[in-house]
Order: C-alpha cells, then sequence, then structure tokens
C-alpha cells in the first residue's frame, strides 16, 4: 500500500487541536475522565471526590446494582427516527440525565458550579445547586444565564433554610430538592485519614501528597478563597456560621428535621418539590399526601448511610405506590448511558450523575461536563435503537419486557 492508503486506512493525524481538544476527543467512555482528573489532582482531594462512607460498601453496591440487569430486545423495529428528549417538570431536556447537586466544587475545579450550570444549560440537561455549594445560587444564574434546580438542607437555624428557599424563587429556580438524610455527617473514613477532617489536621505525608501538584495549588491561590456561598448569603450575624466553614455547616445539620418541616417548606416553595435520599414506597407515598411532587432517589452516592440500598433498587416500589404522575429521579452509581436506560425501564423519569461530570470538570473545564452528557447521550440512544425503541416515553412503558433481574 502506498503511504497515503495507509493513512486513510488508520486515519491521518489531526492537527491543529489544542491539548484540552485531543483530551476531549480522545475521551471514549465517562469512565475515561476519571483516570485524567486522578492525575490533575492531589490525592486527598481526589480522595474527597471518590470517597464514600465507613467500609464504603454502599459506594461498591451502587455500581454493581446495575449489572444485576440484563435488556431484552424487540426485534426488527425501525428505529431511525430515534430521539432521547425528554420532558421533566414542565420543561424540554435533551435527554433524561441530570446533573446531581454536590458540595465545595470549587475545591475540585476552579470552574465549580458556574462551569457546571454552564455546561448543563448548553448541553440541555437540568443541573442541581447544592446549600453546600461554593458560588451562591444568584452567581450561578448570572454566570450560567439558566436558573438550576436547588437542593436544600433544613438547618437548625430554620431562619437560614427559610431564606435560602426564597433566594432560591427570587433567582427563578423552578424545583427545590429537600435533602432528608442529613441528620448527621456520614462518616467519611478516606478524609478523616487524610486529615480532611473537622477540623482539619494534616499530616506530614498529606502536606508532601498535595504539595506534588503545583498548578493545583497555583490554581486555588489566584481565586477566591472556599466557602459556602449559600449558607454564608443567607447567614444573619451572630448565627455562628457567617463563615460558611465546613465545621460550621456541619454543626447545622440537624436529627430533629421531621414531616412537619417537610410541610412547612412544601407551603413556603410556589414551583415543584422533591425530596432526596433513599425513600421507601411508604415514605414516598407520604410526601405525595403532603403535597410533595416527587422524589430524587439517592444514597449521597455511598457517602452518608453505609450499606444504604443501592437507590436504582427502589424505583420500582415507588412507581408502583407512587403512580404515574409522581416525579422519580435516580442517582449513585450511573456511568453509561445503558445505566440510564436500565434506570428508566425500571420506572424513573431521569437518572442524574454525581461523580463522573465532576471527572469531567477536572479534567478539561466546561467542556468536559458536555462530553460526559454527550457520551451518556449517544450511548443511551444506541442502546435504545438496539432495545428497537425510538423514544423515551416508549422505553419507560415497555421496560417491563425489555429488563430482566439476572
Amino acid at each position: 500500500m502506498k503511504p497515503r492508503e495507509v493513512l486513510d486506512l488508520f486515519g491521518r493525524p489531526r492537527t491543529g487541536l489544542s491539548r484540552a481538544e485531543r483530551t476531549l476527543s480522545n475521551t471514549l467512555t465517562v469512565s475515561d475522565f476519571r483516570g485524567r482528573a486522578r492525575r490533575r489532582l492531589p490525592g486527598p482531594v481526589f480522595d474527597y471526590l471518590e470517597g464514600g462512607a465507613d467500609g464504603e460498601r454502599s459506594l461498591r453496591d451502587n455500581r454493581t446494582a446495575f449489572d444485576d440487569y440484563h435488556l431484552v430486545p424487540s426485534a426488527l423495529r425501525d428505529v431511525s427516527g430515534t430521539s432521547t428528549a425528554t420532558t421533566l417538570f414542565g420543561r424540554r431536556y435533551s435527554a433524561p440525565i441530570g446533573l446531581a447537586p454536590t458540595g465545595y466544587t470549587r475545591l475540585l475545579s476552579q470552574a465549580g458550579e458556574i462551569g457546571a450550570a454552564t455546561a448543563a444549560a448548553r448541553s440541555a440537561v437540568p443541573y442541581v445547586i447544592s446549600t453546600v455549594a461554593t458560588t451562591s445560587v444568584e452567581d450561578v444564574v448570572a454566570g450560567a444565564g439558566v436558573a438550576p434546580y436547588f437542593q436544600l438542607y433544613i438547618l437548625k437555624d430554620r431562619g437560614i433554610s427559610r431564606d435560602m428557599v426564597a433566594r432560591a424563587a427570587a433567582a427563578g429556580c423552578e424545583v427545590l430538592e429537600i435533602a432528608i438524610d442529613t441528620a448527621v455527617s456520614g462518616n467519611r473514613l478516606r478524609d478523616r485519614r487524610n486529615g480532611l477532617a473537622i477540623p482539619p489536621r494534616l499530616d506530614a505525608a498529606t502536606i508532601a501528597r498535595i504539595g506534588v501538584k503545583p498548578h493545583y495549588w497555583t490554581s486555588m491561590i489566584s481565586n477566591p478563597a472556599l466557602d459556602f456561598a449559600n449558607v454564608r448569603a443567607s447567614a444573619s450575624a451572630g448565627t455562628g456560621i457567617a463563615g460558611g466553614s465546613i465545621a460550621e455547616i456541619t454543626s447545622q445539620f440537624d436529627p430533629t428535621v421531621g414531616w412537619d418541616d417537610i410541610a412547612e417548606f412544601r407551603s413556603l416553595w410556589p414551583g415543584t418539590l422533591l425530596l432526596k435520599g433513599p425513600l421507601s414506597a411508604a415514605d414516598a407515598l407520604r410526601a405525595k399526601s403532603l403535597g410533595v411532587d416527587g422524589v430524587h432517589l439517592s444514597n449521597h452516592g455511598g457517602r452518608q448511610l453505609d450499606g444504604a440500598i443501592p437507590p436504582v433498587r427502589l424505583v420500582p416500589e415507588v412507581r408502583a405506590a407512587a403512580g404515574d404522575d409522581f416525579g422519580i429521579l435516580v442517582d449513585s452509581g450511573v456511568r453509561t448511558g445503558t445505566d440510564v436506560a436500565v434506570a428508566l425501564c425500571l420506572g424513573a423519569d431521569a437518572a442524574f450523575l454525581g461523580r463522573p461530570y465532576l471527572w469531567g470538570l477536572v479534567a478539561t473545564g466546561p467542556r468536559g461536563v458536555e462530553r460526559v452528557v454527550e457520551i451518556l447521550t449517544a450511548e443511551l440512544s444506541r442502546t435504545m435503537q438496539l432495545l428497537g425503541v425510538t423514544s423515551i416515553d416508549q422505553l419507560r412503558e415497555e421496560g417491563s419486557i425489555l429488563l430482566r433481574a439476572r
């Protein structure tokens, strides 16, 4: 063969691409971004991103739960017009994929919450900002041009939580998610061993591991200090948490939060209200009776109660109990478009990502997050076509015949 023919066969070298563009074009799966994020972050910071509670059983089970299902295609169907577009809570999105709330995002990447929200807007998928975000909801809306969903922690100082709800509504947020699995903070052993506990206690070994990534510290030093911006903006003088430190926010986790609080915040919130956590069918029904519009099934990515049931396993019982008019989102363990398809076959309306989009954000900023969504959407579309379905509605309607437990 002639040299030109060899190049045509194997592909010509791509010239003129930036390093980031080459990284994006060479990233074929969401998990590819994990290795890139690991190389960029100091070890203790990567452990903060990856770690779970206690023995990390939930962390492992979240992932393997998706592997417990087989897909059963319906043959000989025209799938040339397949679309992943869907509607959630009155909004049209490009795919039933969302970005779950994460705390302390600017510890991982200075692009932070604005970068994630911008990528979500460009990808036409929903993004949830957390109470413990490092950027205020107002700044995220100004930076991304789109209002996110807002995740609320009901704190001991109810005035702070009420004020955050009012600010989220004023900023244009249409969906409020109340987290119900943070009565106390989970026991995250990786962070404690690395000295990222409360208060921080960094030993010489941890400092050495951090010091080998000078580009990380250059970025941190040249950008605004980290704090819990949403909490700080709502905390008044004398509350004891005006600084928004980790110790201060953890001290505000409230083990007394109950159903009366949910009823109160239902009365305060004018839009769609979801409860976020590992909710059973009975809990979902009680929430629905109080006017809650749906649930975001989650075990906090395995970071709270170790041994908690993988959320994807809760989807069928919650759907059967609550009915088709009740929204069901699910996260924890989603890594592929096939995982999204499994969640929808089981009865979910959408599947949300946590660590995977953060891997993309760390690796190449907002464009990395867009690439993560792009990869999962392409995988979902291909899975749908191979299953013989052309729409998200059809995937959910035929889920019981398209899916088998192992």
